[in-house]
């Protein structure tokens, strides 16, 4: 009964602690008063205090530094990639339906934001998305695998979009999607250049201001994926 009567209130304190940080306009990497002032400032005990913190540090809304103070966090998606990536591998008994979650989300994103990208890309931007495309062809020709070229690729794509979200949000489910596949043993593409043509319809659209053939070729690149994910989650290819 008292670990239930505990919960409320350490909730009650994490939202006046973040109230607190609104209130104050404090921004990431200021310092939080100490613990003895939120003690006083919301009328509650030390342990209360230390509590809210830790929940509230495993949310990265604030950073304990240990023999120098409590800050306010960067207020990552650390936890919410922590999050996916463990209930994805939770559910054992349908690899294939958890990923292909993850991997509608990014899609459902992506192919929307791909039509204001259509709208808004600059040339140099293009012409780095190009760099990109070329040297995935290049690794490709060696044998090598090139998720991290996928992922700037990927990066570069949104930047004229000037939405610091997007890139952070996109990443999360890359980041997912990786750790997914390699916990699972699952393998790259064997067929890199059909990764690479994939990618070079995408900026051959933009280049063009093709809205619907851009839309169309960022269909075709996650119909590729979630078909590689399902044949290696049967242990084909």
């Amino acid at each position: 009964m008292r670990r239930m009567s505990e919960e409320p209130r350490t909730s009650r304190i994490q939202r006046q602690v973040v109230q607190l940080i609104l209130d104050r306009r404090l921004t990431a990497g200021a310092p939080l008063p100490t613990e003895t002032e939120l003690m006083e400032d919301l009328g509650v005990s030390r342990n209360s205090v230390r509590e809210a913190l830790k929940a509230l540090q495993a949310l990265d809304i604030v950073e304990i530094r240990h023999g120098y103070g409590t800050y306010v966090g960067q207020a990552s998606l650390t936890p919410l990639v922590d999050g996916l990536t463990f209930r994805t591998l939770a559910r054992h008994d349908d690899d294939t339906g958890a990923l292909t979650e993850i991997l509608q989300v990014r899609e459902v994103l992506e192919e929307g934001l791909i039509r204001r990208v259509a709208a808004t890309v600059t040339e140099a931007e293009l012409e780095r998305l190009e760099g990109v495309v070329t040297r995935m062809e290049s690794a490709g020709g060696t044998g090598l695998s090139f998720p991290e070229l996928d992922r700037e690729f990927h990066e570069i794509l949104y930047a004229s979009l000037g939405n610091a979200l997007v890139p952070q949000l996109l990443g999360a489910f890359w980041t997912v999607f990786r750790r997914v596949s390699g916990a699972r043993g699952w393998t790259d593409d064997p067929s890199p250049e059909i990764t690479v043509r994939r990618h070079r319809d995408i900026v051959t659209a933009l280049r063009a201001r093709d809205v619907e053939g851009a839309q169309r070729a960022m269909a075709v690149h996650f119909r590729g994926i979630e078909a590689r994910a399902a044949e290696e989650s049967r242990g084909v290819g």
